[in-house]
């Protein structure tokens, strides 16, 4: 399935769509989502990417990460996100964007304008085994200590999110 990305500039002006794959290889900026849920005790949600994910394989990172869709209302869109990939509904809010960019052992470039969104969520995810190998949640002093310990276990733009926002 070929998917495409809304290529903008710094300024998040969009300049019009790219094949998601194309704009890893050839590193161009595009717009981006992650969501980060917490649950009523404020624990952050993780999820371990699947084994089969194009890069960052078994890494652990937020809740839901993704691109918006071109045709869809971004909310609508990260809902539907959520759910396909982890199983769970909650309202989100947009919390800030940010650009970053990251190279890949594979040869792909991540050149993301980020929105970065926030929800509560109170139960259980049921995470889709093609997106998702595994799931917890943790305190966010405890996840600061883990990724002090062991950086490389998390992904570039989640280690980006929680040092620049929380």
């Amino acid at each position: 399935m070929m998917t495409n990305v809304i290529l903008v500039n710094e300024n998040d002006e969009p300049l019009g769509l790219m094949e998601k794959m194309e704009a890893h290889q050839k590193g161009f900026l595009h717009r981006a989502f992650s969501v980060m849920i917490f649950n009523p005790h404020g624990q952050v949600l993780l999820q371990q990417r699947a084994a089969a994910k194009y890069h960052s394989p078994r890494l652990w990172t937020n809740a839901c990460c993704s691109h918006q869709h071109p045709q869809v209302n971004d909310i609508k869109w990260i809902k539907e996100r959520m759910n396909y990939e982890m199983g769970l509904e909650c309202d989100i809010r947009l919390k800030n964007k940010f650009i970053y960019k990251a190279h890949f052992q594979n040869g792909l470039t991540e050149h993301e304008l980020d929105y970065l969104y926030e929800g509560i969520f109170n139960g259980y995810p049921i995470p889709n085994p093609a997106e998702v190998a595994s799931w917890r949640c943790v305190n966010l002093p405890e996840l600061k200590q883990e990724m002090k310990v062991v950086p490389d276990n998390f992904t570039f733009w989640f280690k980006e999110i929680i040092s620049r926002f929380y």
